[in-house]
């Protein structure tokens, strides 16, 4: 699947529900939809499987992060006119999807931005 096509689909989830997400993606008339939910179902059953989610309700749980990266790309060939042979280039995707609960994106919206240090410049004599 290409990333152009599956990040269109991505977009679509990136920071709503989880729950919200689930049904966007079943009523999506796309290809991309399929691969998106099924990493969409991975994370959030890898988020129940760890202590700090097991005491989580999958309402509490939306689409943080969300991105398409450009995977391999399959080389094959295809007959041409006159003897030729032309270049396809089948594209796959690497498809990431950060699942976090409400409570944890209230708590980074209280906490001040962390002030950078000024950097002075050097002067260099020449």
């Amino acid at each position: 699947m290409p990333p152009r096509k599956v990040r269109q689909v991505v977009d679509l989830i990136r920071g709503k529900g989880v729950e919200e997400s689930i049904q966007t993606l079943q009523f999506l008339k796309r290809a991309a939809r399929i691969p998106v939910e099924k990493t969409l179902r991975s994370a959030v059953a890898n988020v129940f499987n760890t202590k700090e989610g097991a005491n989580l309700d999958p309402s509490d749980l939306f689409v943080r992060e969300a991105f398409v990266d450009e995977g391999p790309a399959l080389k094959r060939y295809v007959p041409a006119p006159m003897g030729r042979a032309t270049p396809i280039r089948k594209r796959t995707a690497h498809i990431t999807i950060v699942v976090s609960s409400k409570e944890e994106k209230k708590k980074a919206q209280k906490r001040p931005a962390a002030k950078k240090p000024a950097v002075k410049a050097a002067k260099s004599k020449k």
